[in-house]
């Protein structure tokens, strides 16, 4: 992650520092206990190579081995980002606001996933907005790498080197991690260069994490710190498993380490990837619905994410759902609440089919529907002409989690009907004609049919207020 981000409690960064001490058996005395034969050895012994201690015939179990393996593939990576700041000097004695440029440096990790094409996979949030990327090998070479593509919403994002002679890691199916699995964290924290944590995974499936997008996180206790995101989480056999992207302490990162920290699962990042080689986006569908949070009284299902308006055209009015169903699973995953639907939506592939528990009064129903096409951007002149020249686009997922609504003014065409209305790159859109607007499906349920006059209630940076489009 970069060091310039701000400091929350989830520091994006990367995993932790644990060891792999749990489970091997060292003697005080210096003389190896005496090994019964492997049958009866428990199945917990870490299967960790064999290193011979200088002077004597003695064996030490050592990963070295199997990160000797895995090192190459990962890749110190740092940023530079021109910022146009005003002087306050040349202010305060009447020069007015001369804006000055000044260069903001980060730094992160990244992992060689294509040896071939030299792919690299990292967190969107180490090279987002940066203008210079440079990528630092393990051998000492450096390169200038070419964004390929990013993703906000999971935090990935890929970028490409014109290198030869690299050494890709491996992926493993992450699907088949499970608690209590050792897992070795590879990164760069704090830029001093490649450095090796441990652990085990402490956690599969993690959400509920405000400001960091859709969630499926692995959770581990490997020490993760600033400039590890982007970095890898390996399994012992040096495969793959997980992108580290964050870590959590309720004090900030300068208050170090509590163990806990999170990776976004190499499935997940991998599929990823092939859609932003593909399309250049992630392509995600929705069920066309808008729900909320519920809590039954009556504790007849507990929490779930009642819904509050089914779409026309939609998968889920296709399925049969109502407003006022509450769905509590979904695929097998409960759903506790609205944002837990949501994100199983944005996980999920564009098609998937998803299998609904609802309770619909005193009943139980099940319910297929299948995910459709969710556009990330609209053309202004498609809901409405008086919004023509304007990009439309929804705010990122890590927004909405704070309970942020709205519609972003994404870009505004010069000499437009929109930019003649005056409407601003950057502005949110809250309301129209005095409805609340939570999203792109909203905005768009709201224009189906073009009304006689469009008021719009926007947010423009620290203002809000009402515009009238003609």
């Amino acid at each position: 992650m970069a060091l310039s981000l701000r400091n929350l409690s989830f520091v994006l960064l990367c995993t932790a520092t644990g060891a792999l001490a749990t489970g091997i058996y060292f003697t005080q005395s210096g003389q190896s206990p005496a090994r019964k034969p492997d049958a009866e050895s428990p199945d917990w012994i870490i299967p960790a190579a064999q290193a011979s201690t200088p002077g004597s015939s003695q064996t030490m179990p050592t990963l070295a081995p199997m990160l000797s393996k895995v090192t190459p593939s990962v890749v110190n990576i740092y940023t530079k980002q021109r910022v146009r700041v005003n002087n306050p000097i040349a202010e305060f004695f009447g020069g007015g606001r001369i804006p000055q440029e000044r260069i903001q440096q980060s730094l992160g990790s990244g992992v060689i996933v294509d040896a071939g094409r030299g792919l690299i996979l990292t967190n969107n949030h180490v090279v987002e907005g940066a203008d210079e990327v440079s990528v630092i090998l393990s051998d000492g070479r450096s390169f200038e790498a070419q964004p390929i593509g990013s993703d906000p919403d999971t935090d990935i994002a890929v970028i490409r080197i014109p290198a030869e002679n690299l050494t890709a890691l491996p992926v493993a199916d992450s699907s088949k991690l499970r608690v209590g699995d050792y897992v070795v964290a590879v990164g760069n924290p704090f830029g001093l260069g490649q450095t090796v944590t441990s652990g085990i995974v402490s956690a599969v499936g993690r959400s509920g994490l405000q400001g960091l997008g859709y969630q499926n996180f692995i959770q581990t206790d490997a020490s993760i710190n600033p400039g590890n995101s982007g970095g890898a989480l390996v399994n012992l056999n040096g495969e793959l498993v997980g992108i580290n992207v964050a870590s959590f302490n309720p004090r900030g990162s300068a208050a170090g380490n509590i163990g806990l920290g999170f990776a976004i699962p190499a499935n997940l990042a991998k599929e990823i990837m092939r859609q932003l080689m593909a399309y250049g986006e992630v392509r995600r569908g929705s069920l066309g619905l808008d729900a909320e949070n519920a809590q039954a009284q009556n504790g007849s299902y507990g929490k779930g994410a009642m819904v509050t308006r089914v779409y026309r055209g939609s998968p889920a009015e296709a399925a049969g759902i109502r407003p006022g169903d509450v769905i509590v699973m979904a695929n097998g995953q409960r759903i506790d609440s609205a944002d837990a639907l949501s994100n199983l939506e944005g996980l999920l592939p564009l098609g998937a089919p998803v299998r609904l528990e609802i309770v619909r009064g005193n009943q139980r129903l099940n319910i297929s529907a299948q995910l459709r096409a969710s556009p990330s951007a609209l053309d202004g002149g498609q809901l409405d002409p008086r919004l023509a020249g304007a990009v439309l686009i929804d705010l990122p997922e890590r927004y909405r989690q704070t309970g942020v609504r709205g519609v972003i003014i994404n870009k505004v065409g010069a000499g437009s009907r929109a930019d003649k209305n005056g409407l601003e790159v950057g502005d949110r859109i809250l309301v129209v004609n005095r409805q609340k607007v939570a999203d792109l499906n909203a905005l768009r349920a709201l224009l189906a049919q073009t009304p006689p006059k469009l008021e719009l209630g926007l947010a423009r940076g620290r203002q809000s207020g009402y515009l009238q489009m003609r």
